[in-house]
């Protein structure tokens, strides 16, 4: 996807998870985390502070003074003006910043500016998911955007040496509106690829691209898991997502 397309997408669903926010209320739980929504709210909120100091200073490093504060926010009558003030600043921020920008990234991307769009925009679309959640019913993704989400985690934060002790295993994902994936876990890296044909892996997982891209982030998914549930486990158990 392209950078406009993935802004367009950090506006549309930050303001989407404004408005579930405010529908669920803040002390309502968020399924599938640890969080209520007061603090996916301030998470999220922070995030976007963070990455729009880094693309507007064009900051060579992570450690700022908007990425320390990540985690805090004001009190709950001025915290969703304080989310939307920030959202609407990272969106006029990306929108704003120069195709040639230089600044700090963390996973691979065809340039800076890319990355920011695109990691925000996933960002903000699976915290806009946990936000419908906790408010009742979570807005399907489009197609295009959902398999973008599975290639940036499986070629990105999937990657990362950290997810190295998984099970030994494989996992096929085999969405019926898009491309499918071979999942390898157990050795150094988890190791992905697109792939036309799936055949013997430990454990399947199918369904809409939109289901599998949650299933992938631990968010409940209307994924169909066929096959060995300890290696499907796995993925949950060592794959995590960091944000920096």
């Amino acid at each position: 996807m392209d950078v406009t397309s993935l802004v367009d997408r950090v506006a549309s669903d930050g303001a989407a998870l404004a408005a579930a926010a405010q529908a669920a209320g803040l002390d309502a739980p968020v399924p599938g985390t640890e969080w209520d929504v007061r603090a996916l709210v301030t998470h999220v909120g922070g995030i976007h502070r963070w990455a729009a100091d880094i693309v507007a200073t064009r900051s060579d490093r992570p450690d700022t003074d908007a990425g320390r504060a990540v985690g805090s926010g004001p009190a709950d009558p001025d915290l969703l003006d304080w989310f939307r003030e920030g959202h609407q600043g990272l969106v006029d921020t990306l929108r704003a910043a120069p195709a040639d920008l230089e600044c700090f990234t963390f996973l691979p991307a065809a340039s800076p500016l890319h990355f920011w769009a695109r990691r925000q925009a996933h960002e903000t679309a699976i915290h806009r998911a946990d936000a419908q959640a906790a408010a009742g019913a979570v807005e399907p993704f489009p197609e295009d955007f959902a398999q973008d989400g599975i290639a940036e985690m499986l070629e990105g934060f999937a990657r990362r040496r950290s997810n190295f002790d998984a099970t030994p295993g494989t996992i096929g994902l085999d969405p019926v509106d898009g491309a499918a994936w071979l999942i390898t876990l157990g050795g150094e890296r988890v190791e992905a690829h697109p792939t036309e044909r799936l055949l013997d892996t430990d454990v399947t997982v199918g369904g809409r691209s939109s289901d599998l891209y949650l299933w992938l982030w631990n968010r409940p998914a209307q994924a169909i898991v066929d096959g060995d549930e300890a290696v499907a486990a796995s993925w949950a158990a060592t794959v995590h997502v960091r944000w920096s």
